[in-house]
């Protein structure tokens, strides 16, 4: 039998990455998101996983645009669990993944090029995918609503809800969060601990202290977002002076507790964790540079 061609191939190695992205954001304790230590917000750590191995065949699909691949992947997850537990995931993902099809040596550059050349039917079937997710907190817009047909290209239309929305943001910095703020702490905590559950920890919380989680804004309001920030900032504080992640684990799972209780779910905070643990292990399955490049 003959081997797949290279495409199908590093679609392949795409798609393994996606997933254990997704295996290592969960089995680190996330206060108030959904981990291997504690469900929460009426989902579990398995629907997490399910729905990632279901998503992660169309966000790897070769050549596809980057419209086709959110809404294959949100449909996909539907399917395998019935409620949204990654469109945030799913939106940063895609533009990730495809920059991986072809990058060589480097991701910000295709991703870059991608980015630049979303259109409207991009905005389209993005904006599918959006009403079929329903996340909490969707509402009507003036401009650009996700229930009308799409005006402007997705990249415009993200760039209308960039000051409000941190995954929009990405589209309109070229992912500035995940590789200059994300990759670069991670980095540095895997370079400190051995324990990867450590360093994902301590990037969560880096996103929940540097600017209040959109996705609490939107449901709660502003004032409860900026306490959270404030509260994961002398938490990250903790995490990073301890030895051991199980010697600050009680105080970890304590505030987890008290949020879910609360129904407060940092959920951008995560979604951009998956996305830079993504981009970090897309970094270990791209091409070498073409020599001249």
């Amino acid at each position: 039998m003959p081997e797949p061609p290279e495409s199908v191939r590093q679609s392949e190695r795409i798609a393994a990455a996606f997933v254990q992205a997704c295996r290592d954001e969960l089995e680190a304790p996330k206060p108030g998101n959904v981990h291997a230590f504690a469900d929460g917000h009426r989902m579990t750590a398995s629907d997490f996983e399910r729905s990632a191995m279901a998503a992660s065949g169309p966000l790897s699909t070769p050549s596809a645009r980057i419209g086709q691949r959110v809404l294959g992947a949100v449909e996909a997850s539907f399917a395998a669990v019935g409620v949204n537990t990654n469109l945030g995931i799913i939106l940063l993902c895609a533009p990730l993944a495809a920059a991986a099809e072809v990058g060589q040596g480097d991701l910000r550059a295709p991703l870059s090029r991608i980015l630049q050349g979303l259109d409207r039917n991009d905005a389209d079937l993005v904006f599918r995918a959006i009403v079929r997710a329903s996340p909490a907190g969707l509402g009507r817009s003036e401009r650009h609503d996700v229930f009308q047909p799409a005006t402007v290209s997705l990249r415009e239309a993200m760039a209308e809800a960039a000051d409000r929305d941190c995954i929009a943001r990405q589209y309109v910095t070229n992912f500035a969060d995940v590789f200059e703020r994300g990759e670069l702490l991670f980095v540095r905590a895997l370079a400190a601990s051995a324990d990867r559950r450590k360093a994902t920890l301590e990037l969560y919380l880096s996103f929940l202290a540097t600017f209040p989680d959109t996705h609490i804004v939107r449901k709660h309001g502003a004032a409860i977002a900026e306490q959270v920030r404030r509260d994961a900032a002398r938490l990250q504080i903790k995490v990073q002076n301890a030895d051991r992640l199980d010697d600050i684990l009680p105080t970890i799972l304590a505030w987890d507790a008290k949020l879910k209780d609360g129904g407060i779910n940092p959920g951008t905070s995560a979604d951009l964790t998956v996305a830079t643990l993504f981009a970090h292990r897309l970094r270990g399955i791209l091409p070498p540079p073409h020599i001249g490049d």
